[in-house]
């Protein structure tokens, strides 16, 4: 095929060994001997990566696409909500919506037991070490009206994630534990919150606990700018108890309250723009997103983009997995029918169906797989570090969603050193493929995975080239992970410890790489297989290792201050009379992060 006549091609994120021969309009039989000549050894059904697969089309004289949609402008969440207050001080064709509720809190002070309660489903029970490791989005009805709870994680390592569910939210309420009070957490979350104006409801939670003491709460709460109404402030109090299900029927009606002040509206007629809150690639149905609809109504069958990811709506479904034919404001819901996983924060549009071939435009954005430009803030610092000094680890690191990607960075980034640092070579959403693979077998780097497996493809491509692949269900043990392959890296320390000084008297007998000295011990002791350190006029003029110790010719392991002895010396140096010989030992001791 010539270069004038080459044939194009438009190829999807993931393809399968049969699909792509068919849209090449080669026999499979080709396709496998090509795919074999490059070391993949895949089957007709098995998935293989749009840069494999890119790869092997040009190899057989094909000019490649990727098959993608277009917008003309890409939205940011800074730009919808911009767009939200116009839309709300235009007044025109608004209705009352759900109130967006996040429940924010110290790790420990029951934020997800309380949403637990309010949802009466379990959360914590599968949450992979003690944390609710990614965004939910869920509603709550109460006197008839529906509430819609965003739920973040509340460990310190999730601040960013914290932040972002309190930026699309419309009121926060504050979990304070009653028989623990502001934490420096709790400290950061009413720094924001005032900052932001948010309107805030405390939820002193644990009230049932003997050590509780909520006078304490209150009066932490004032000193750090939340002052309630009991005392003499606007923010409305309540005092729960997740575990007993005490006040939560207060709490609720505390947000219709504040909901009823507000007046929360939107335009429920016009096209939907929504939130992604987190996406996953599941087995079954492919690329799942979560979106919480701001404005607008989703329908069944409307062409849409999110970021990078683009689709038509296959199927809506609410929190509880319902099927919905269509989703208005405040509604949390399930999306199937992109062509690919989207970033948090990336916002969902309606678009025309003729919004087609948007390549150019998405290869300048800022989201897509792995290897791509503009992928991560951090990747780009560690790939700045320019000190040689430095020992980097390299670490491609794949998770099911966004969130969970962040969260592992933000916890890696607390890691103070200035002799090794994480060098992430790719970061991406969804299973470790064969791109992966070969990303990580020339940039010799540690494939670290989260809640996703690995391609059958890519295993096998691992095993061969000897690229080592770690999958991990919980956050806390990939990062355990990590921290111990840096900490083996980190160069050890050499401990000295000095023994005594001894000065030199005599010399019996002076070797190639040996002496027989005799002197007396000024300080300390004199020990046997220390090393020694002999010094002329105060200047260190050489090092060697003491082998043998007499005393009144017979041998000792050690001679202490103000006695003679004789000693046999193994080095190059030449050792003088009036030399001073200092005995010391040094140990290697491992450095730790």
């Amino acid at each position: 095929m010539s270069e004038d006549i080459k044939k194009i091609v438009k190829l999807p994120a993931t393809v399968t060994v049969k699909k792509f021969g068919e849209l090449l309009g080669l026999s499979l039989g080709i396709v496998i001997t090509e795919l074999m000549k490059n070391g993949i050894l895949a089957t007709i059904n098995e998935q293989i990566d749009f840069e494999t697969a890119s790869i092997i089309a040009q190899d057989l004289g094909f000019e490649v696409q990727e098959d993608v949609v277009a917008t003309d402008e890409t939205m940011t969440l800074e730009k919808m909500i911009e767009m939200l207050k116009k839309e709300n001080e235009s007044g025109e064709n608004l209705q009352s919506r759900p109130p967006i509720v996040t429940i924010l809190g110290h790790v420990d002070h029951g934020k997800t037991t309380l949403l637990d309660t309010i949802r009466k489903a379990s959360v914590a029970a599968k949450e992979s070490g003690g944390i609710t490791q990614h965004i939910s989005a869920y509603q709550a009805k109460k006197k008839g009206k529906l509430i819609t709870f965003v739920d973040t994680p509340g460990h310190e390592a999730f601040s960013a994630m914290r932040e972002r569910g309190v930026s699309i939210a419309d009121i926060a309420v504050l979990v304070v534990a009653a028989d623990d009070g502001v934490r420096p957490q709790t400290k950061e979350v009413i720094e924001y919150l005032l900052a932001k104006k948010i309107p805030t409801i405390v939820a002193i939670n644990k009230v049932d606990k003997p050590e509780a003491n909520i006078q304490r709460v209150k009066q932490e709460l004032g000193e750090n700018g939340i002052m309630v109404e009991e005392w003499g402030g606007q923010t409305l109090c309540c005092e729960v108890s997740a575990k007993q299900n005490i006040g939560i029927d207060d709490l609720l009606d505390s947000i219709l309250l504040i909901a009823e002040v507000e007046d929360f509206k939107s335009d429920a007629k016009r096209d939907a723009l929504g939130v992604v809150l987190e996406s996953h690639l599941d087995p079954q149905k492919g690329p799942v997103a979560t979106i919480l609809i701001k404005t607008g109504t989703l329908k069944e069958g409307q062409d849409i983009i999110a970021g990078s990811a683009h689709g038509r709506v296959r199927r809506i479904e609410d929190f509880a997995g319902k099927k919905l034919l269509e989703a208005g404001p405040s509604t949390p819901i399930s999306l199937i029918g992109l062509n690919t996983t989207s970033n948090t924060n990336d916002i969902l549009q309606v678009v025309s169906g003729k919004s087609i071939a948007r390549a150019e435009a998405l290869r300048a954005g800022t989201s897509g797989p792995i290897g791509r430009p503009g992928e991560l803030n951090a990747q780009k610092i560690y790939k700045a570090i320019g000190d040689e000094k430095i020992k980097k680890l390299n670490v491609i690191l794949k998770s099911d969603v966004q969130g969970s990607l962040e969260a592992i960075q933000q916890i890696l980034s607390e890691i103070n050193s200035d002799e090794v640092a994480v060098n992430y070579i790719g970061i991406g959403v969804g299973n470790t493929t064969e791109s992966d693979v070969r990303l990580a077998q020339s940039s010799n780097a540690v494939i670290f995975g989260f809640n996703i497996e690995t391609t059958p493809v890519a295993k096998r491509m691992a095993e061969s080239s000897k690229v080592e692949i770690k999958n991990y269900k919980i956050i806390y043990e990939l990062v355990s992970d990590i921290k111990n392959r840096l900490t083996e890296m980190l160069p050890p320390t050499i401990e000295r410890t000095d023994f005594g000084k001894m000065t030199v008297l005599a010399l019996f007998k002076t070797g190639k790489k040996d002496m027989i000295v005799g002197g007396k011990v000024v300080s300390g002791k004199i020990a046997k297989n220390c090393l020694i350190e002999v010094m002329r006029n105060d200047a260190i003029i050489g090092k060697g290792k003491l082998i043998n110790l007499q005393q009144n010719k017979v041998d000792v392991d050690e001679v202490v201050k103000n006695n003679e002895c004789g000693i046999t010396f193994d080095g190059e140096t030449k050792i003088k009379e009036d030399d001073t010989i200092v005995c010391y030992t040094e140990e290697v001791k491992k450095k730790t992060l």
